[in-house]
């Protein structure tokens, strides 16, 4: 007996160092063995202006090791984040296989893979459509369809079809999100695979990526432009895998040439911009396969609020931010000046006091939950269930209940479905919860479908008496809601802000359930 559970306990330990062997992290290395100064990493970190940057992880790669790496917490090296348009260098890359395989061509007119919308055809420059233009935003249309197709329709294919193209494809760059979808609708037609499957046995499982998920329209395709959740080292991967020109451990995952042609330049953002503004301006570089042109040599995959994978080819850097930036040209004025003049060519001499230094800022980076500045407490709050009139959160009910300092929110939506969200005093509580937070694309049918149980940290603070301030902080995505609620005479009234809309508020009222 005792020799078969010793032999199950071997095979145990294999599975596992199989699952390790699979999920292999990058190596590790210091920061002066890579010709890299602990100092300067230490000021870049330093640089961003709270007000204007949270970041959420950073991870700063040379000459294929990571040497500085570092979560605020609530979030962490083990968490996924969504990764907005940092999505689209996935599809591209999926695409790339693709071509790669004989699948497909970058020529290839768009409507050879939709015959079921002849009808649609004869419109004006459709027929001129190809992958290309899909690729390198310049599909000719006057405004982008995203938001009325993914809100309003069932069938997203037909309404970017369907949108007019004012201009010959090809001519004239605008970013178009719903192009990048479709993309992902190609790679599903031409594999019968969603884009996450297709990539799984070519470039995930290579790379030792796992536990990828991505969102999907009405019919279940992947939404290719936004939506992808994956953690900061695979992103980082990504970073490695094009600056080592598609190779990895040395094999060719990824044609070399795709590499090439998928991050170079294709199409001027605008044309008629003057020469000062191109020179100061990461966005008016040119624009690739889903690939953004950097100045000082560089290209990097780029997500709405900050997300971000900077490939250095010049310096073998790649530099993976994840954040909720309302400044997006400084979070890469900073890369550019404290970090890129920080890669020298040769290894620098040791120095431990810098490292341990740079360690320990590392270790202790978070965000921390907001802190009242005198005490208050308030009894008119407990076991208060509150009936909401009907409010852009579908939440009908809301209740709180104490126990000491902890509060527990009893949140009921439109379905009957409770959700139960502890909240800390001054302090983060943690829990997940079927609720989507707050998103940019949290009206898109099918919005987050698959991707639940979200993790939140969630904490309160009193403002006065009759009035407190909850935090719910969704950290596997870049956002958070602030609700200022005040209770007086039985009237609840919320103003719930979020965090990447600063100007706008969602005002909610309701009564006091008897």
């Amino acid at each position: 007996m005792k020799k078969i559970i010793f032999l199950f306990y071997l095979i145990g330990i294999c599975i596992l160092s199989i699952n390790q062997i699979t999920a292999q992290n990058l190596l590790r290395s210091t920061p002066e063995a890579e010709g890299v100064s602990s100092v300067a990493i230490g000021q870049f970190i330093d640089s961003f202006d709270a007000k204007k940057h949270e970041l959420h992880s950073v991870m700063i790669l040379r000459h294929g090791k990571v040497i500085a790496e570092g979560w605020w917490k609530p979030y962490a090296a083990n968490l996924k984040h969504s990764m907005y348009s940092v999505s689209k260098s996935w599809t591209s890359t999926a695409i790339g296989f693709a071509v790669a395989e004989k699948r497909i061509q970058v020529s290839d007119k768009v409507m050879k893979y939709f015959p079921e919308y002849q009808d649609l055809a004869n419109k004006p420059y459709i027929a001129d459509l190809s992958i290309q233009n899909l690729l390198t935003m310049s599909v000719g249309h006057e405004v982008e369809p995203l938001r009325g197709v993914v809100a309003t329709q069932n069938d997203w294919v037909k309404g970017f079809l369907s949108a007019s193209i004012a201009h010959q494809p090809g001519t004239k760059f605008l970013y178009n999100t719903l192009a990048t979808y479709m993309l992902s609708a190609i790679i599903q037609k031409v594999t019968g695979q969603k884009v996450v499957d297709y990539l799984g046995p070519r470039l995930f499982k290579p790379l030792g990526i796992q536990g990828v998920d991505w969102e999907v329209d009405p019919k279940g395709i992947n939404t290719g432009g936004w939506g992808i959740r994956v953690k900061t080292e695979d992103m980082a991967k990504l970073g490695q895998l094009y600056l080592q020109h598609g190779k990895w451990k040395g094999k060719q995952i990824l044609p070399a040439d795709w590499v090439t042609e998928a991050t170079s330049k294709h199409i001027d953002q605008d044309p008629s911009a003057s020469a000062e503004k191109k020179a100061n301006s990461d966005w008016l570089q040119g624009y690739g396969y889903q690939f953004w042109r950097c100045r000082n040599g560089a290209f990097r995959a780029d997500g709405a609020y900050g997300q971000y994978i900077v490939m250095m080819p010049e310096q073998d850097a790649v530099v993976v931010i994840t954040s909720e930036s309302h400044e997006l040209q400084d979070d890469l004025n900073m890369v550019w000046k404290h970090l890129l003049p920080a890669f020298e060519k040769k290894a620098l001499a040791p120095n431990p006091l810098a490292q341990k230094q740079l360690k320990s800022k590392l270790s202790q980076l978070q965000l921390k939950a907001p802190v009242q500045e005198k005490a208050i407490s308030s009894s008119i709050w407990n076991n208060s269930t509150i009936h909401l009139e009907k409010n852009a959160l579908n939440v009908e009910q809301i209740g709180f209940q104490f126990e000491g300092e902890k509060l527990t929110l009893t949140l009921t939506d439109n379905k009957q479905q409770k959700h139960y969200l502890p909240a800390g005093h001054g302090t983060w509580a943690m829990t997940s919860t079927e609720m989507p937070g707050p998103y940019l694309l949290r009206a898109a049918k099918a919005n987050l479908e698959g991707q639940s149980p979200f993790k939140v940290a969630s904490s309160y603070r009193w403002i006065n008496q009759n009035t407190m301030e909850i935090s719910l902080r969704f950290f596997e995505s870049p956002h958070h809601w602030v609700w200022i609620c005040q209770l007086e005479n039985g009237q609840l009234n919320m103003e719930i802000k979020n965090s990447f809309d600063r100007l706008n508020t969602i005002k909610v009222s309701g009564k006091v359930k008897l």
